[in-house]
């Protein structure tokens, strides 16, 4: 797993090359913990730009700043954008994060986990016709109902405020959801956040292995 700004910025590449035209980064302290952190982030963002040629979205989840209040002021203290960065809908303080990084200029992807509220409360956000994407996570790791909760994620969605829909599964279920995802025509994700073996069973060497497999999958 890389950690470091000039590992994720190398892993980055490798799996641009590989098919990837999007990268999602979680910048990390030296001990391997997410971070909002201006500093931490400048830093990954500077030089995952001069690897990378694609847009690079990072994460404001609330385990990397459980508190609101102080997640948002990290947040407006960064000194580098990042094209894009995800909000989990169903944290405390979306709706503000969301708004912070719109005025900053920042894409939003609204996360939206399946087994939350996060749809029920999407649904009524006024937010949402701005957002960049829905970025549909399927939180069911059994890769016999895997696809089955994608499907009723995809329905409590509905319109989704006409926004684009990125779908995509974890662990036992990353699979599964990523071949439902091409035989939808949507966008989908795959990288060592999400899944750490290939379709085969094998264990992924890297990210730029899992975009490959990822790109053979996509559809069937």
């Amino acid at each position: 797993m890389p950690l470091t700004p000039e590992a994720m910025a190398a892993s980055a590449a490798a799996a641009v090359a590989a098919g990837a035209t999007d990268v999602h980064v979680h910048p990390k302290t030296p001990c391997g913990r997410d971070t909002l952190s201006p500093r931490v982030l400048a830093e990954t963002l500077t030089v995952m730009r001069s690897r990378v040629p694609v847009p690079v979205g990072v994460t404001t989840g609330a385990w990397a700043e459980p508190d609101p209040a102080a997640r948002l002021d990290r947040i407006r203290g960064w000194t580098v954008l990042p094209d894009h960065a995800s909000v989990n809908w169903h944290e405390p303080g979306a709706e503000e994060i969301a708004a912070a990084l719109l005025d900053l200029g920042v894409g939003v992807e609204a996360g939206i986990w399946s087994g939350t509220d996060g749809a029920r409360r999407f649904a009524s956000s006024r937010l949402g016709p701005r957002v960049l994407r829905v970025l549909a996570e399927v939180t069911d790791t059994d890769p016999a109902t895997a696809v089955a909760s994608a499907r009723e994620l995809l329905s409590d969605l509905g319109s989704a405020h006409g926004r684009p829909v990125l779908l995509h599964g974890e662990d036992g279920g990353a699979w599964p959801v990523l071949r439902l995802a091409g035989r939808l025509g949507l966008a989908t994700r795959v990288g060592l956040e999400d899944v750490l073996t290939l379709p085969d069973g094998r264990r992924a060497r890297s990210n730029a292995e899992l975009v490959a497999a990822g790109l053979a999958e996509y559809g069937r």
